[in-house]
């Protein structure tokens, strides 16, 4: 328009670079098209304009936190002849409202994370995943700590449910993975951990949780509960490493594992993998960490067991057999997440797998035959009525072979042969092998020969030679040191 002015109407548009009909167009009217639209008008009446205001948003005062499908729902009831097409109009004019007449809303205020500052710690579901081990299915967990400024992430497998000892030996594994310890550790408010306990059996894991953090001198804080967002610097590091866990599954192609080391090095690799991408990260933040003390703290709990009569002891609603020479004693006790650690005194005796109570509160049965099947060679009818029965097979072949027996045989010879297969396998060491063979005859339908299984396997132990050794007197060698002087002489 400053063109035109001065010049001719196509001069100046072709100056403005315009065409020109459409110089010629904002001649006759200079207005902007934003400005030549005319608001637009309602097509049809509005549905609510004798609801809203009448009963919706007296709802809306009493119940804040009604959802727009409910007042629609109810809207329906009230007023039959209200098209379902509606619900959408409702929708946008409860939230137009609420921004004008709702209440305030909860704030989340962003955090500038100081390096070396805080770990955090958190256990995740991974039931969705549906792993397996050796066939079976494995109901585990995962604890998840996390550093939140450079990102470092370890994973550690956990059997049973959230505890302490699975929070301090996770912790700690995390920790001298890492090689330092951050100023602050933060988890939840470990209602899990806490559930079922007494006054008192609370306020102990509160102690022992304060003194897990002050050995490596990181301040304990926790999230309130209910508000995952305290904690949303590894809530949603959570679904980030469990859809890693399940590409990776889908690109092994399987989700069955040979044992539970085999799938913790599975976990251990995908972990690697992600703090690999924030290596010079973790590394920057590794530099101002604290030193690590000494030692481990114990990431167990310790009681005592006394061995009953039954060859075995019960903990935790769970029965474990041990040798039968321990009846009588009483023996400490190490509970893990994992295993259980037996000691009489300051001597280590032996590991146990730990066993699970079921979900409907019934007792769990942690056994091995090699502790009693010394017993029940004298006793073999025990074998019928036993408690434990089907936790006292080593392998599948053997049950199956024992209520094919018990079919096929009256109950003293089923129990009998049962027993004489379970010995040869204790003292021949040929459980494996003695389980494909007896698959075979459950095949083949016939009962097993136990005179041609003994000759199959190692000779008996009874029959061996008894080699008798006879160690030279002591004299002797100083025979021969004065013989070796003489010559050197």
């Amino acid at each position: 328009m400053k063109l035109r002015l001065s010049k001719t109407l196509p001069v100046a548009a072709a100056q403005a670079a315009i065409s020109v009909a459409t110089a010629y167009r904002f001649e006759r009217d200079p207005r902007l098209p934003s400005d030549k639209q005319t608001p637009r008008e309602r097509r049809r009446p509005d549905p609510l304009a004798d609801i809203f205001e009448a009963e919706v948003v007296p709802l809306l005062q009493a119940a804040p936190g009604i959802r727009p499908v409910a007042i629609f729902d109810e809207l329906r009831r009230r007023h039959p002849a209200l098209p379902g097409s509606v619900r959408r109009t409702l929708e946008r004019r409860v939230r137009a409202w609420r921004a004008v007449h709702g209440q305030e809303r909860d704030v989340i205020f962003r955090q500038v994370h100081e390096a070396g500052r805080m770990g955090l710690s958190d256990f995740t579901e991974m039931g969705d995943l549906a792993v397996t081990v050796a066939g079976a299915p494995l109901d585990h967990r995962l604890y998840h700590f996390r550093l939140v400024c450079s990102g470092f992430e370890h994973a550690h497998v956990i059997l049973g449910g959230e505890s302490y000892v699975a929070l301090a030996e996770g912790l700690q594994n995390a920790l001298w993975a890492l090689g330092g310890a951050p100023r602050e550790h933060r988890s939840d408010s470990l209602s899990a951990a806490f559930r079922n306990l007494n006054a008192e059996a609370r306020e102990d894991l509160t102690s022992r949780y304060d003194a897990l953090c002050a050995h490596y001198r990181m301040a304990p804080t926790r999230n309130n509960r209910g508000v995952a967002h305290e904690n949303g610097s590894i809530e949603s590091a959570h679904g980030h490493l469990k859809s890693a866990v399940h590409d990776a599954l889908l690109m092994r192609g399987a989700v069955d594992f040979t044992d539970l080391a085999a799938y913790r090095r599975f976990i251990d690799e995908i972990v690697s993998h992600k703090n690999a991408r924030n290596g010079p990260r973790i590394e920057a933040e590794r530099a101002l960490l604290q030193p690590l003390p000494p030692a481990r703290t114990s990431d167990y709990e310790e009681t005592f067991v006394y061995v009953t009569s039954s060859g075995g002891f019960t903990l935790r609603k769970v029965f474990y057999t041990v040798p039968s020479r321990l009846i009588g004693h009483r023996v400490r006790v190490r509970l893990y997440d994992d295993r259980l650690e037996l000691l009489l005194g300051a001597t280590l005796l032996m590991t146990l797998q730990r066993g699970r109570s079921g979900a409907n509160g019934k007792h769990g049965h942690v056994v091995d035959y090699h502790h009693v099947i010394h017993a029940l060679r004298r006793k073999p009818m025990a074998l019928l009525s036993l408690v434990y029965r089907d936790q006292l097979f080593p392998r599948t072949a053997y049950r199956l072979m024992f209520d094919f027996l018990c079919q096929e045989l009256p109950e003293r010879a089923a129990c009998k042969l049962m027993v004489a297969l379970l010995s040869l396998a204790h003292d021949r060491s040929c459980e494996a092998q003695l389980a494909g063979l007896l698959a075979e005859d459950l095949e083949q339908r016939r009962l097993p020969d136990i005179t041609a299984l003994l000759g199959c396997f190692a000779p008996d132990p009874a029959r061996l030679p008894e080699v008798c050794v006879q160690l030279a007197p002591l004299s002797s060698y100083d025979v021969l040191m004065e013989a070796a002087l003489e010559v050197d002489a």
